[in-house]
């Protein structure tokens, strides 16, 4: 049991020192953050409500959410970012991240 606690910590470390400062509050928006803490976390919710049971579903929640903001985005990396962020266990950090590197501007 503490050797799962340890590494769960030390993953949280890693993707913390990795991703670290890429989410910025509402009114801290730099030009590089396309999007609000506040729209991150309702996806997120949205993916979690749904138990990311299907990478192929929220692979479709993320293509939705980036076209109705304007971007385009590739159905394929969609899917590989929808993995990506289900094995963070849908981590902040990481939905921002994998959101930002597949938002293709129109």
């Amino acid at each position: 049991m503490t050797a799962m606690i340890d590494d769960e910590m030390m993953n949280e470390m890693m993707n913390d020192r990795i991703l670290g400062g890429l989410i910025s509050n509402d009114r801290n928006k730099n030009d590089k953050d396309r999007f609000t803490t506040t729209e991150l976390a309702a996806l997120r919710s949205d993916l979690l409500q749904g138990g990311m049971i299907d990478s192929y579903e929220a692979a479709e929640l993320l293509q939705v959410f980036l076209m109705g903001r304007g971007y385009g985005v590739s159905p394929k990396d969609a899917l590989d970012a929808a993995g990506r962020v289900e094995m963070a266990g849908c981590a902040l950090p990481v939905l921002q991240y994998e959101l930002e590197h597949l938002a293709m501007v129109m």
